[in-house]
C-alpha cells in the first residue's frame, strides 16, 4: 500500500501544472482565479457539506476529523490509515446576450494521506487552490476587435495538519498550508488606420505574478449521540487573513499575429523595471473565512445537515493588478445535505451497502461586476461503491449548477461536473501472527 501511495504521489506531482489549467471560466480573470477546492468528491456530492466527518474518510476542510475514536466494528481497534486521490471533469457552456460557446475541462483535485497517532492524528496533502483559465476579446462598433485577453495558471497548496480528540465528544485540530504557483495574464491591443484597417503590427502586455505564502486553518467538531440512534454533530472552522508574497513581472511587446493559425510572432520587447514603482515585489492578501455546521443522524445509516460559511472577501487586495468596474464584497454560502446507507454490513446484499448522497448550494461568490453579483447554484448527487476491505471505496459525484448572469454584458456559466475518487483504508503496521 506504501509503494501505491507512493505512484500517486508522483503522478500528482507531475500533473501540478496540468492541475493549474483546471479552470475555462471568464470569472477566473479576476482576482487569483476560480477557487477549486470546495471539499472531497463526498463533501461535494453532499453540497459541499463538510459538517460531518467518521473514521474511514479523510475531512480535508476540518483539520479535527484527523482524530477519532476507535472502530468498534473492528474489535475497538486503532483507525484505519485513509488516503484519497480525486480528479473532475467539467463540462462548461458558456452564454451572453449575444453569442454562446462551450468548453471542457479536466483536473487532479486532490490527494492526500491521514495517520492514526492514538488521541491525536495528522494528514497531510497537496491540491490545487485556484485555476485561472481565460480567453476574451473586447470588441466595438462592426464587431471590430479592440483588446484580447488571456490568462492561465493558479495556486497549489501543500498542508500538514494535526488533531486531538479532546474527550469523548470533543476533538480540535489545526492544519498549515503552503500556498505556492504563478499566474500569468495577457492582453493584446489591436491597432487601426483611419479607414478601420487593422495595424500590422499589435501591443501586447505580459503580467507575470510569482506567488507563495502560509495560510492556517483551525476546527473543532462535536459529536453527541441524544438517543439510541440518533446522534448530533456540530461543527466549526475558521481560516486566518493571510498573506502571500508577490514577484512580479511586466514585459512589453510588439507583435505580429498569424490570420490563420493565430500565432504571435515577437518583433521586439522590453522588460519593464517595476522597482521603480515599488511593484516588483507586493503582498497580496487572502481573506479570512469561518464556518458553521450542524446535523442529525443515525449512525452508519443516514445523515441530514446544514453549513454556512462566510468569506472575508472584501479584505482580498492586489496592488499589481487593478480592474475597472469589478469589486470584492464579502462571499457566503450556504448547503444543505446528507447521505443513505441502506445497510452497511450487508454481506450478501451489495447494493445496500452502497452510500447514496445528494445536496444543494448556494453561494454569493464576493465577485461585483458593473454593478452586478456574481453567484453560484448547483445540484449535486453521487454514491460511494464499497471496493477491497476495511471500508474502503470507490466515489462517484455528479453536479449541475449555474454561475453569472448574462446581464450588464457579462456570461452566464451552466456547468456539468463529474468527480471520481478513490478513498481507501488500510493497516501499514498491523503486526502479523503466524501459528
Amino acid at each position: 500500500m506504501i509503494k501505491k501511495f507512493l505512484i500517486l504521489i508522483t503522478v500528482v506531482f507531475s500533473s501540478l501544472s496540468f492541475a493549474q489549467q483546471g479552470s475555462s471560466s471568464p470569472y477566473s480573470f479576476y482576482g487569483i482565479g476560480s477557487l477549486k477546492f470546495k471539499g472531497t468528491v463526498e463533501n461535494q456530492s453532499m453540497g459541499g457539506l463538510s459538517v460531518y466527518s467518521d473514521s474511514i474518510h479523510i475531512n480535508l476542510r476540518n483539520p479535527a476529523s484527523y482524530a477519532g475514536k476507535n472502530l468498534k466494528s473492528f474489535n475497538n481497534e486503532a483507525r484505519p490509515i485513509k488516503y484519497t486521490v480525486g480528479g473532475s471533469h467539467t463540462n462548461l457552456k458558456l452564454n451572453s446576450s449575444s453569442q454562446s460557446d462551450e468548453t471542457n475541462t479536466s483536473s487532479i483535485d486532490y490527494l492526500a494521506l491521514s495517520i492514526p497517532l492514538g488521541k491525536f492524528g495528522a494528514g497531510f496533502g497537496l491540491l490545487p487552490f485556484s485555476s485561472v483559465g481565460y480567453k476574451l476579446q473586447s470588441s466595438g462598433n462592426d464587431d471590430i476587435i479592440d483588446y484580447r485577453y488571456r490568462g492561465e495558471g493558479g495556486l497549489n497548496k501543500v498542508f500538514l495538519g494535526v488533531g486531538y480528540q479532546l474527550s469523548a465528544d470533543f476533538r480540535i485540530g489545526v492544519d498549515a498550508s503552503f500556498n505556492f504557483g504563478s499566474i500569468t495574464n495577457t492582453n493584446i491591443a489591436f491597432g487601426y488606420n483611419d479607414k478601420g484597417e487593422i495595424l500590422q503590427y499589435q501591443s501586447r502586455e505580459v503580467n507575470r505574478s510569482d506567488l507563495s505564502g502560509l495560510t492556517y486553518n483551525f476546527g473543532g467538531i462535536y459529536t453527541k449521540l441524544i438517543k439510541p440512534n440518533l446522534e448530533l454533530t456540530a461543527s466549526a472552522t475558521y481560516t486566518l487573513k493571510s498573506e502571500l508574497n508577490s514577484k512580479n513581472q511586466r514585459e512589453f511587446s510588439t507583435i505580429l499575429i498569424d490570420p490563420t493559425t493565430q500565432q504571435e510572432f515577437v518583433v521586439n520587447s522590453a522588460e519593464v523595471n517595476l522597482s521603480d514603482s515599488n511593484l516588483d515585489t507586493t503582498e497580496l492578501t487572502l481573506p479570512s473565512k469561518m464556518a458553521f455546521g450542524l446535523g442529525v443522524g443515525a449512525p452508519r445509516k443516514w445523515f441530514a445537515g446544514i453549513e454556512y460559511t462566510f468569506l472575508k472577501s472584501s479584505q482580498f487586495s492586489n496592488r499589481l493588478l487593478t480592474i475597472q468596474n469589478a469589486s470584492y464584497e464579502d462571499a457566503s454560502t450556504l448547503a444543505l445535505g446528507g447521505f443513505y446507507i441502506p445497510k452497511y454490513d450487508s454481506f450478501n446484499k451489495y447494493w445496500q451497502r452502497i452510500v447514496y448522497r445528494a445536496g444543494v448550494r448556494l453561494e454569493d461568490t464576493g465577485l461585483r461586476i458593473n454593478n452586478e453579483d456574481i453567484k453560484e447554484f448547483g445540484i449535486s448527487f453521487g454514491v460511494g461503491l464499497p471496493v477491497g476491505r476495511i471500508f474502503s471505496n470507490a466515489n462517484l459525484g455528479f453536479e449541475i449548477g449555474k454561475r453569472g448572469t448574462k446581464s450588464a454584458n457579462l456570461v452566464e456559466e451552466n456547468f456539468i461536473k463529474f468527480q471520481l475518487s478513490l478513498s481507501l483504508n488500510d493497516r501499514w503496521f498491523e503486526k502479523r501472527k503466524f501459528n
